[in-house]
């Protein structure tokens, strides 16, 4: 694709939602190599500085960590390092048939900035003080929009489609996790992250959601996960009907669903399911529930989120060797530490063996941060061959095409690693603090 967008070009895009690390924009003109795509634009925080042009796209000890990615390692910028990160690692991980990696598509600068400020008042105000459109990159990511269907003969088809992200799926068993932090075995790190956003005000409840639920395979707890983000959406659920959300937050969290959401919701569920009034948003869940237990699309997610075997408390230790600094964690720790020495034997390894460590650590993060886009059709009945795969709904009788596709699959860069540390001492830390102060 030749075209380059330019600062008229904006006006066709508008705002669809945004996380950390981009702006998503979905397409509203006519232009037949856009219509059913979305954006993803980079953003760059507001204190931090503006990154030029050609910046190569990884540090030295980033292309020394994953020197087998000959694709990743060669990237002029950023950019073409994440998508090569999503084309050469993720799609071989979770499977090229549900991750998408787009194509980067030429922007001017004027076209970043028009689109910075067409969108600031649709964004959430704690999003606009964190980050902006990075005006100075020179690509965007093109990419279908995976909450429709590609434009078809009918086009009266009603689409639903449901955006998850499920969050890390697994209690570590880590030998580097210290006594304190014990916990950690048998309380969720979503949990414990939860008492944490609730004390710094993020949050105005705790959720009803247990991603152990949603990777369990049982099906009556998959559908209890399902009921708990519907009941407490936060960043967690979303829900779109023909492209245009319905449930849950733009940018940022929503709250938990009361009885006015609720009935608007049910109402705006009556062209895609067929059941009486009270009864569609629970048979809707039952779809996304099934669907997922029968798919089996979050045990590859799982694999993947288990490549983290150490923990942060473990790869911390072997992020200091990979940046030939004394590790700080030790430095802190006594030398009476019951885990003193197992930290020492983590210092003694070969270099090589302190980056698998840090890289399958990154690639775990990556997969805990992904989000799962399931969008459904109604099939009629004796219709043709369908591409897609197909799930039944006993309850209205009725079948469905659908598709899946992990998003979100950002490559994590390696000066993380200490920020993830001090995170997870943080969410730890104030969720004990909360158990001691809770009357038993």
């Amino acid at each position: 694709m030749a075209m380059v967008l330019q600062a008229n070009d904006a006006r066709e895009w508008c705002y669809r939602g945004e996380g950390a690390v981009n702006l998503v924009l979905a397409y509203s003109g006519e232009h037949p190599d856009f219509v059913g795509k979305v954006l993803r634009v980079q953003k760059i925080p507001r204190n931090g500085s503006q990154r030029e042009n050609g910046h190569p796209g990884l540090t030295e000890l980033e292309c020394l960590m994953w020197k087998e990615f000959k694709e990743l390692v060669s990237a002029p910028t950023k950019e073409m390092a994440e998508y090569n990160f999503v084309q050469h690692v993720m799609c071989s991980l979770l499977g090229s048939k549900n991750v998408d990696a787009g194509i980067h598509i030429p922007v001017t600068r004027e076209f970043l900035e028009t689109v910075d400020n067409n969108v600031l008042c649709q964004r959430p105000s704690w999003r606009v003080d964190a980050a902006m459109v990075n005006p100075l990159c020179d690509s965007v990511l093109l990419i279908s929009d995976h909450s429709l269907f590609p434009r078809g003969a009918l086009k009266k088809d009603f689409c639903i489609s449901v955006e998850i992200k499920p969050k890390c799926g697994f209690l570590p068993l880590s030998e580097f996790i210290a006594s304190e932090n014990s916990i950690k075995r048998s309380v969720t790190r979503f949990k414990m992250h939860q008492a944490l956003k609730l004390h710094q005000g993020k949050i105005s409840e705790i959720s009803a959601y247990d991603p152990l639920d949603l990777f369990s395979g049982s099906n009556d707890r998959v559908h209890k996960a399902i009921k708990g983000l519907f009941k407490t959406p936060q960043n967690n659920f979303r829900v779109f009907l023909n492209g245009s959300l319905i449930l849950g937050g733009l940018g940022g969290n929503a709250d938990a669903t009361s009885c006015e959401v609720g009935e608007t919701f049910e109402n705006a569920l009556q062209c895609v399911i067929q059941a009486v009034d009270g009864q569609r948003t629970q048979c809707f869940l039952d779809l996304i529930s099934k669907t997922i237990c029968s798919s089996g699309l979050l045990n590859k997610v799982l694999e993947v989120q288990k490549l983290d075997n150490a923990d942060i408390e473990g790869a911390i230790h072997a992020y200091y060797n990979v940046i030939s600094q004394p590790c700080v964690v030790c430095n802190k720790q006594s030398a009476e530490d019951q885990l003193s020495e197992r930290y020492s034997s983590l210092h003694s390894i070969l270099n090589d063996e302190s980056m698998k460590i840090v890289r399958n650590y990154l690639i775990a993060a990556t997969a805990k941060d992904l989000s799962m886009m399931i969008s459904f059709r109604p099939r009629e009945d004796g219709s043709v061959e369908s591409p897609y795969s197909m799930v039944s709904l006993e309850s209205t009788n009725q079948s469905f095409d659908y598709k899946a596709y992990f998003i979100d699959l950002d490559l994590k860069p390696l000066e993380r690693m200490e920020y993830y540390y001090k995170l997870d001492q943080q969410i730890v830390g104030c969720y004990v603090q909360m158990v001691k102060s809770t009357p038993h």
